[in-house]
């Protein structure tokens, strides 16, 4: 067995603060799965080196939430042992500690989605892929931070303040999964799951230094009151490595009648070898999209310099650009999104009581979506579908486009939102995540990889974006860069006490 400690604080040589048992805490959630079922660690002790490194860490980071007892954990790890003893059925993630994003339900814990409305919910069902989740053998140790309903890609919120970026802990974390890639980064959890519309898993993907992956529509399947409708809202992974992105994803992903769009088969598929040959693989660089989409220089530059990795494993590098016009998928976005979030929070907005602890951004979304008919829903729809078949004719020419992961470097914890970002003033609360939008409306999945580091010590990251149904070919080609890169294991963030 693995020793795991009682709880005291030592220094780490890579300078992160760990707890006691420092060598689980570092392993992610592949090898920890695997360790445990080896019985070269017990749930138990797993479990009391993630509480040791969350109490060690979580007061400066503020990323893992609504937490139960520990004594309530390690009597559930217990369990877990005695499940395993007893020669049960084990499922792939048995006996990891895991949070889920706070816009999800887990039964017994409490469901705030950040907002002051619901700051006493307790969840009283698991939401379809906590209900995998749970299936799959995790033990869930709370919930992970997210901005209010998820509106904006910050976490910050009444009912638990603010996430900080494990880097610099005056820096957002990023959002609406923050909490997440934050606590990933921090090595408080093996792996985490997270949901993306503007860029959500993405943002803080590259902001934390850890992997975060937007899947295509319907690869992970969401059940709700409506069901027929499917939001540009996603759920997907957030890993240290892209092993363990695989294995979260093969959890969550999968048909199910509850969710009549999902995609047939099963999540297994994801879990096989990713091992593939890269060279020659073409890659069109969309980087600001022809200087249409603004971004800090220096977040364009160190992109750039990134690419070079490609083009050391074997795949050739060109400028790419979407043939159609910006502005007009701009203008579409703002209108589906608020239809379509706005109308998450529509009986919210209505009852004057909850409208008055609804933050600005959320007031902005259903008030913009309000005056929309269905006719011009219709059409912002039809101006999606020139954006995404404009998308979809790159890639007669190439098998990826690449681009960063955010228009900017993680920016003040205190303040809202950019309101200009490389001199151009932002004319709403998410125009800073224009490039991560015009992604969301094109339909295909993205894959974060971590990309560098900045002059600050900020890091940032790189959207694999691959063709629709193209989940496993952006594995692929993220394994070998990971492998080239090692930017998750040799830059952990900085030591916290």
């Amino acid at each position: 067995m693995i020793a795991s400690g009682a709880g005291v604080v030592v220094a780490a040589s890579s300078g992160l603060a760990i707890a006691a048992g420092s060598d689980l805490c570092r392993m992610g959630g592949s090898a920890l799965a695997a360790a445990i079922r080896s019985k070269k660690a017990s749930a138990r002790e797993v479990m009391a080196a993630c509480l040791d490194q969350i109490e060690a860490v979580n007061p400066s980071v503020n990323a893992v939430v609504s937490m139960p007892a520990r004594e309530t954990l390690m009597d559930q790890a217990a369990a877990a042992d005695e499940l395993q003893a007893r020669g049960g059925t084990l499922g792939p993630l048995h006996g990891l500690p895991h949070a889920v994003k706070d816009l999800q339900p887990v039964k017994g814990l409490r469901f705030t989605q950040g907002s002051p409305i619901y700051k006493d919910r307790v969840a009283a069902a698991d939401s379809l892929m906590v209900e995998r989740l749970r299936q799959a053998g995790v033990i869930f140790v709370g919930k992970t931070n997210t901005p209010e309903f998820g509106f904006g890609s910050h976490t910050f919120n009444p009912v638990f303040g603010a996430t900080h970026n494990p880097y610099d802990l005056g820096r957002s974390a990023g959002g609406s999964s923050g909490g997440a890639a934050a606590a990933l980064a921090s090595r408080m959890l093996p792996l985490a799951d997270g949901s993306d519309y503007g860029g959500s898993l993405r943002n803080p993907a590259g902001w934390n230094n850890v992997f975060g992956f937007r899947t295509g529509f319907g690869v992970v399947p969401a059940a709700g009151p409506e069901v027929w409708l499917p939001s540009m809202g996603v759920a997907g992974p957030m890993a240290r490595s892209v092993e363990d992105l695989a294995l979260l994803l093969s959890v969550q992903a999968g048909y199910d009648p509850r969710s009549p769009l999902s995609l047939p088969g099963g999540g297994a598929i994801y879990r096989q070898s990713l091992d593939a040959p890269v060279k020659g693989r073409r890659i069109g660089w969309l980087g600001d999209f022809g200087g249409e989409v603004p971004h800090e220089p220096e977040v364009l530059d160190l992109c750039r310099a990134a690419l070079k990795t490609f083009e050391a494993l074997g795949c050739t590098v060109e400028e790419a650009k979407v043939a159609a016009p910006v502005e007009a998928a701009w203008q579409a976005t703002i209108k589906l999104r608020a239809w379509q979030q706005g109308g998450s929070i529509l009986a919210n907005y209505r009852n004057p009581a909850e409208r008055a602890l609804l933050k600005p951004e959320a007031v902005w979304e259903v008030e913009t979506a309000l005056p929309l008919t269905a006719y011009e829903i219709t059409a912002a729809s039809t101006a999606r579908t020139t954006w995404s078949m404009a998308v979809k004719a790159l890639f007669s020419r190439y098998d990826y486009l690449v681009l960063p992961s955010s228009q900017l470097f993680p920016f003040p914890v205190d303040e809202r939102w950019p309101k200009a970002v490389a001199g151009h003033e932002m004319r709403t609360y998410h125009e800073w995540m224009k490039s991560a939008l015009l992604v969301t409306l094109s339909g295909n999945p993205a894959l974060v990889v971590p990309a560098g580091f900045g002059a600050q010590g900020l890091p940032i990251g790189l959207q694999i974006v691959g063709p629709n149904r193209g989940e496993i070919s952006c594995l692929q080609l993220a394994k070998p860069y990971e492998a080239a890169t090692h930017w998750t294991d040799k830059m952990p963030p900085p030591r916290r006490a």
